[in-house]
């Protein structure tokens, strides 16, 4: 989960949709992306991020979309890129959790996605948005080696 859900989390969102297809497991796995806000919402990833992650391999092709309380129904782990991403994901669920009936163990969910890196120090995806190609090459090869990481934590299925 990103701010927008146009560059980084359809980024990770195609990285790990590719990853578990490759091993045959996309039974196992409901992945998607959302945005913090819904600015986006009903676009295409941004042509940038698009153009870094295809020199991967990878297609994005999701469609922008806000949070939504149904997500700490339906997902067993939800990261956040940043930490702002991380303390809008706790505020919707407490926002949320007053109109409606959410799990109590929903927080626990979220976790940053830099929690699971091995190749670099960083402690946040950082927002390329603003900034030139090679701010969506380094997101691509994050989210690349990120999601590579978290596959092998997850090796029981």
């Amino acid at each position: 989960m990103c701010t927008g859900n146009i560059c980084r989390s359809p980024a990770a969102e195609a990285v790990f949709r590719t990853l578990v297809s490759k091993r045959g497991l996309d039974s196992k796995f409901l992945i998607d992306s959302a945005g913090t806000i819904g600015y986006h919402e009903g676009n295409k990833a941004d042509s940038r991020m698009r153009a870094a992650s295809k020199k991967r391999g990878i297609e994005v092709t999701s469609i922008s979309r806000p949070i939504k309380p149904s997500d700490f129904h339906d997902f067993d782990l939800i990261l956040a890129m940043d930490r702002q991403n991380y303390e809008d994901i706790l505020n919707s669920f407490e926002r949320w959790r007053r109109k409606e009936p959410l799990p109590d163990s929903a927080p626990n969910k979220v976790k940053l996605m830099c929690s699971y890196c091995k190749h670099h120090t960083e402690s946040e995806v950082p927002d390329p948005y603003y900034g030139g190609p090679q701010g969506f090459e380094k997101v691509s090869t994050m989210m690349y080696l990120l999601a590579q990481n978290f596959q092998s934590c997850s090796r029981s299925y």
